[in-house]
């Protein structure tokens, strides 16, 4: 399939994997999406991790062997530990070849997903942005994660599936 066909079949899919009611019953696709904005005014770069929140709240039960439920606002703070834990082990940024550290700003659910919000200061430019994504890998072994990076107004995408998890962007 072509570079053309395959992004164009992400964008079709995505929007129906995410939205529909059939979805949380039982979504065919383990697919999880990282949207990356660089905000030249702040000089940072602004991330959204977006999950099922079935499938999250299942790996975290199984990782940190405890009941989780990202529902639940009287275990926000229980969640939001559990949830950084698990993204600072599977997610990695390298901007410029260097590594980046993010600060974890939270989490919130959005109809069946759970969106987990990050941000990479210190950012002015760049021009090659590195993800290593292992999200849900150590649950699914047909699990795809896909990378949208915004810069200048101009967005690029990639998609990795198991085992592989290094995707890059050049702008």
């Amino acid at each position: 399939m072509s570079p053309i066909s395959s992004k164009l079949l992400l964008f079709l899919i995505i929007p129906f994997v995410f939205l529909s009611k059939e979805a949380n019953k039982r979504h065919p696709f383990h697919v999880s999406t990282t949207e990356i904005t660089h905000n030249a005014k702040n000089k940072s770069l602004e991330i959204t991790c977006r999950i099922f929140t079935d499938d999250f709240e299942n790996v975290l039960s199984k990782q940190f062997k405890t009941k989780t439920d990202l529902y639940a606002k009287n275990k926000e703070k229980e969640m939001n530990a559990l949830i950084e834990s698990y993204i600072e082990t599977n997610l990695k940024f390298t901007v410029d070849g260097k590594a980046a550290k993010y600060n974890y700003l939270g989490f919130e659910n959005d109809h069946e997903a759970t969106n987990v919000y990050l941000e990479i200061g210190n950012v002015p430019v760049f021009k090659t942005l590195t993800v290593y994504n292992g999200v849900l890998y150590d649950l699914f072994d047909d699990q795809m994660n896909i990378l949208h990076v915004e810069k200048s107004g101009k967005r690029k995408s990639t998609k990795t599936s198991f085992p592989e998890k290094k995707m890059s962007v050049a702008f």
